[in-house]
């Protein structure tokens, strides 16, 4: 394949400062700002910002990984770092220091705040809101429009994130209020509100969310009986062997 890097035509403005990678598609009106390091194979769609200069980034570059798509009017601002393949929806909005590790999935109209950890293979769909202080496991699932909070006593200069651990599932609508903890595998069902730490395996719902029932007590709908959680038993969609294949080593015995 042939090596090139790409600004599609003269409407998009890439700094001289910026390292750009090999096979890197810029398109129109988008904006590469100095402190910027773009991967190989990446592209970013017309009319975004890559690298906002701020001076809460403490000089820090953005640096976004091998094999990304950033589609169109996002905005990134510098000091934060993304690893391989992560996809954006249009419309998102991504803060200072944020580091988050690879196949991260950020749907259209996001928001992420700063001074965040995102783990490996993390979906976060449309509309979620991700708040300074939070911490996100591998292979979380936060699902449309909901939002992990930070401050206790709004407005106050208190921030207590919001801590999700791997494999949770956060259904559509849910508020998480600040300083809570999901454990790992534990479900929290649509249009909840979390005051209360949730214990893993289980899934909790309601306004104020309450302990519903363990995960291991729900079947999938669709006649065949057979458990939905841990999701990971028949869920495979967007992953790569290699993982699946460890799923299955553990959940076919």
């Amino acid at each position: 394949m042939e090596e090139f890097t790409v600004a599609t035509n003269a409407t998009a403005i890439v700094s001289s400062k910026a390292s750009i990678g090999l096979n890197v598609n810029i398109g129109d009106f988008t904006i590469i700002f100095d402190n910027v390091v773009i991967g190989d194979n990446v592209s970013i769609q017309s009319h975004c910002l890559i690298g906002q200069p701020t001076p809460l980034s403490n000089g820090e570059p953005l640096i976004i990984g091998n094999d990304s798509l950033i589609r169109s009017h996002s905005v990134f601002y510098e000091g934060s770092q993304f690893g391989s393949k992560l996809m954006t929806g249009h419309r998102v909005t991504v803060r200072e220091k944020i580091e988050a590790g690879e196949n991260l999935m950020i749907g259209t109209h996001c928001d992420l705040q700063g001074h965040t950890k995102i783990g490996d293979y993390v979906r976060l769909y449309t509309g979620a809101q991700i708040n300074h202080a939070s911490n996100i496991g591998d292979f979380v699932r936060i699902y449309h429009y909901s939002v992990l909070t930070n401050d206790p006593n709004p407005p106050s200069n208190i921030v207590l994130g919001v801590k999700v651990n791997k494999f949770a599932v956060i259904a559509t609508m849910c508020c998480i209020l600040p300083g809570i903890q999901i454990g790992e595998n534990a479900l929290v069902g649509a249009g909840s509100l979390v005051r209360k730490d949730v214990e893993p395996e289980t899934v909790v719902a309601g306004v104020p969310a309450k302990y519903i029932c363990r995960t291991s007590d729900i079947v999938l709908k669709d006649g065949s009986n057979q458990k939905a959680y841990p999701w990971m038993r028949h869920f495979h969609r967007g992953y790569p062997k290699e993982i699946t294949d460890e799923w299955m080593s553990i959940y076919d015995n």
